[in-house]
């Protein structure tokens, strides 16, 4: 999974929220967290699926899209706008 931050507090935010859900919701912890919201990327590694949370700039140089480029690709809608 890929998404983007526009700030650093807002990448640690979604970072932390990711963490948080999966650990309530599902009981699953990453087996390994790596980079800072400094570094503009935080890699959270649940083994079978990896999340990259990038600054928006970080993730248009890295384009990691580009290396997966047979992978469906998936629109998010939160579950307010689903519902509507």
């Amino acid at each position: 999974m890929i998404c983007s931050a526009t700030s650093e507090p807002q990448l640690k935010a979604i970072a932390g929220e990711i963490e948080a859900q999966l650990k309530q919701k599902h009981t699953t912890r990453p087996v390994a967290v790596d980079g800072v919201p400094a570094s503009q990327w935080i890699v959270l590694d649940y083994m079978q699926v990896i999340v990259h949370v990038f600054h928006i700039e970080k993730r248009r140089f890295y384009g990691l899209e580009d290396l997966w480029g047979d992978a469906p690709h998936l629109a998010w809608q939160t579950a307010a706008t689903a519902s509507q």
